[in-house]
């Protein structure tokens, strides 16, 4: 490769005219190294960046990158031919001049890279935005994990609300609702026992803090043709490593789809308001998590569908939906719940030791109004009134504080957890209905002071051997015990539980019910404690290798369980719709076995699961004996891989059984005898895609509506909604 050496060029003053320099050149951002390959020339090694073609007038040039050993240059930016002619006339005592023009010329070409990085390549996303829990910072891994962004469930309506269980509702959306199948009860103590809308509520001990790179917000919307609507945002922001802060707004919505001629009849209506703050010190060895949360509900009840005369005993006939008769048309139920939690950990010797302090105060408000001069007909549906016959107003308030303080540790073979517990515990029991300007108590005001102990321990060998003892003792009379052992794919676990009732279950006292069945306000239910003892013993297992076409996973449990001295909510004698708190006197034995199987070949998607229940029926209790979902889809890129998007269909079904009833005027679902539901499956068609930070679903629910009924009863006298088009997205925004 021959040496070249730069040409004089003439001054622009004495061949202006014919002055027609080329641009210059300037050096790209990245330049390509010291070419050492043998054709290159050591003139060519020494000047990396130029290269001076004699008798060119387009000088200087860019140095070509070597194919042999140079990566490829940044295509450099030409600056206009007034600069290039005054920086390169060689006048006396100017020389410095280039120099100068070398800088200005790489502006430009620094900003324009800048703004194509900036533009084509995503700097932020789904892995620079961390949830981190309070169960992870409780186990000294503050970490966190990065941001779920699958499409699986999107659609399912179990995946809006904050239970995704099987659930008893009465149909509607955002109604009350009750967990359909059995699990044991480990919440030991005072317990206020009103339920039926905690779905729809958040649980201050799993809400998600976040460890964010760039501002992180995103909504959640969806919409139903019945008139069901749900949104959720959220905004948060680090402010360098230590602190993020954060506030989320969600609102829940449905119209009736019994007893009316609008269809844009409300029916329920739920906002809440959660502001959430992160902090950790420099050195990682104080953590601290914080939220405070205010929601409020309200629904309409209805009782359920009233029916005519002439709709005889035949069920079939009570699904005209908005055509048919309600017994109720002025009663509502309100829950209000405000949350204040906080949790910090504090390192005293690495990971193994760390103390830590959790605050947790709550206040519930439930109230239950029906007016009787605006609906007369609403006194047909109680079955006694006990106090006014022209409204109900029934309330009460549970206020809870507790502090936990407790040592924890981890190692890479053990961990461990003990602590205490001191909770202070208050329900007051109000009414309006005899003075409508008053507040009256009709019960004292029950007071709770408690102290807890408890710890788990677990030892862990590799991914192969695990084994875990936890319990918790409530002063003096109430204990829940658990043991667990896994070796491989093998899992077993006993569980040994004995729990108060609830203090609504003690005592209650409104318009339409009331225990214990006497004169004196003072007195408590004598119901004693449920013990449950429960063994599992459950497989989880691949079927196939990793590398392998098909991929296939099986989970097998089984657990038998023993109830004894259960309390339940049962009908009273000679009263349809009025109940009592009941215990039975003796055992009750269950045999619960599920299984799920997962498939997954090319774009075909199947995953099935079925959970069998023997003696779910009978005295207490209600469980369907059979409980499934069935999912089959396509999954995979369209569009010239675009879009990732599902496509299929879930069914749910469950066997015929005789469900629980509900008394809205306590909020409480109650063993009954008189009704029995039939079996019936509800078929989902669906297509999700996820479009860059954007997932949206489309679905036609009950798609099988007719075949072969026109509908079904979850719950006594309440059907299922109709079929229906719903849409939903969730979009997030990084930055």
């Amino acid at each position: 490769m021959p040496t070249t050496t730069p040409s004089r060029r003439p001054s622009c003053g004495s061949w202006a005219p014919r002055c027609r320099p080329g641009p210059l050149l300037l050096p790209p951002k990245r330049t390509p190294p010291a070419c050492a390959s043998r054709p290159c020339t050591p003139a060519r090694r020494v000047c990396r960046c130029f290269t001076f073609p004699s008798g060119s007038l387009s000088w200087p040039t860019a140095l070509r990158a070597c194919r042999p050993c140079s990566r490829p240059c940044l295509r450099p930016v030409p600056l206009p031919d007034v600069i290039i002619c005054r920086l390169t006339s060689p006048r006396p005592g100017r020389w410095w001049l280039p120099l100068l023009g070398l800088p200005l010329g790489l502006l430009p070409t620094l900003s324009r890279a800048q703004v194509v990085d900036d533009s084509t390549r995503a700097i932020y996303g789904p892995k620079t935005t961390l949830v981190v829990r309070e169960v992870d910072v409780l186990r000294n891994q503050p970490d966190g994990h990065p941001l779920d962004t699958t499409l699986t469930g999107m659609h399912n309506s179990r995946n809006w609300y904050y239970d995704s269980t099987f659930q008893q509702s009465l149909g509607n959306v955002a109604l009350a609702s009750r967990r359909l199948l059995w699990e044991p009860n480990t919440r030991l103590g005072a317990r206020v026992g009103r339920n039926a809308f905690d779905r729809y509520f958040r649980d201050p001990a799993t809400i998600p803090y976040y460890d964010t790179r760039s501002p992180y917000s995103f909504f959640r919307f969806v919409q139903g043709g019945a008139g069901e609507q749900i949104f959720e945002g959220a905004y948060t922001r680090s402010i360098k490593k230590a602190v993020n802060v954060g506030i989320a707004y969600e609102r829940f919505g449905a119209n009736k789809q019994l007893g009316t001629t609008n269809s844009r009849d409300p029916q329920v209506t739920h906002a809440g308001v959660l502001i959430f703050a992160r902090y950790q010190t420099k050195d990682e060895r104080y953590h601290v998590l914080l939220n405070y949360y205010e929601a409020r509900h309200r629904a309409i009840e209805q009782g359920g569908i009233k029916p005519r005369a002439t709709d005889g005993d035949t069920l079939s006939f009570l699904f005209d939906y908005r055509s048919e008769d309600v017994w109720l048309r002025q009663a509502q139920n309100k829950d209000h719940r405000d949350q204040f939690h906080l949790t910090h950990t504090y390192n005293l010797v690495g990971r193994g030791l760390t103390a830590y302090h959790l605050l947790d105060w709550r206040r519930q408000y439930n109230r239950y109004t029906d007016d009787f001069t605006l609906g007369p007909l609403d006194r047909d549906y109680y079955a006694q009134v006990l106090r006014s016959s022209t409204q109900t107003d029934d309330r009460s308030t549970y206020r809870q504080l507790e502090n936990t303080l407790g040592l924890l540790g981890r190692t890479d073979f053990l961990e461990y957890r003990l602590y205490g517990r001191y909770r202070n515990a208050r329900l007051r029991t109000q009414s309006r209905a005899s003075n409508p300007d008053q507040e009256i108590d009709v019960l004292p005001e029950v007071t709770a002071n408690q102290l807890f102990v408890g710890g788990t321990a677990s030892f862990r060998w590799r991914k192969l051997f695990d084994v875990e003892a936890a319990g918790e003792y409530k002063f003096f009379n109430e204990v829940w015990l658990r043991g667990r052992v896994r070796f491989g794919p093998l899992t077993g676990e006993v569980l040994h539980s004995t729990y108060a009732p609830t203090l609504t279950q003690q005592q209650f006292r409104g318009n339409h019910h009331a225990w214990p069945d006497t004169t004196a306000t003072g007195d408590i239910l004598r119901v004693g404690n449920t013990t449950v003892d429960q063994l599992t013993v459950s497989l989880n297992q691949r079927l196939s290798r990793a590398d392998a076409a098909w991929q296939q996973r099986v989970q097998v449990s089984a657990s038998f369980v023993t109830i004894y001295n259960l309390v339940y909510y049962g009908q009273r004698e000679n009263y349809r719709r009025d109940l009592l708190p009941r215990q039975i006197d003796g055992s009750k034995q269950l045999l619960v076995g599920f299984l799920r199987h997962q498939l997954s070949y090319g774009l075909l998607r199947l995953d099935n699961q079925v959970t069998f229940t023997q003696g779910g029926e009978g005295e207490g209790l209600r469980v369907p004996k059979l409980v499934g979902n069935s999912r089959i889809y396509a999954e995979g890129f369209i569009f010239k891989k675009a879009l990732f998007s599902q496509f299929g269909v879930e069914t749910y079904f469950q066997s015929s059984w005789t469900p629980y009833d509900y008394a809205p005027s306590v909020q409480q679902f109650y063993v009954q005898d008189h009704f029995t539901s039939r079996g019936f499956a509800v078929a989902d068609v669906f297509f999700t895609a996820d479009i860059k930070t954007v997932s949206v679903f489309l679905k036609m629910a009950y798609v099988n509506q007719g075949l072969p009924e026109a509908g079904y009863f979850p719950t006594p006298f309440y059907t299922g909604n109709p079929r229906s088009f719903q849409l939903g997205l969730k979009w997030n925004f990084f930055d």
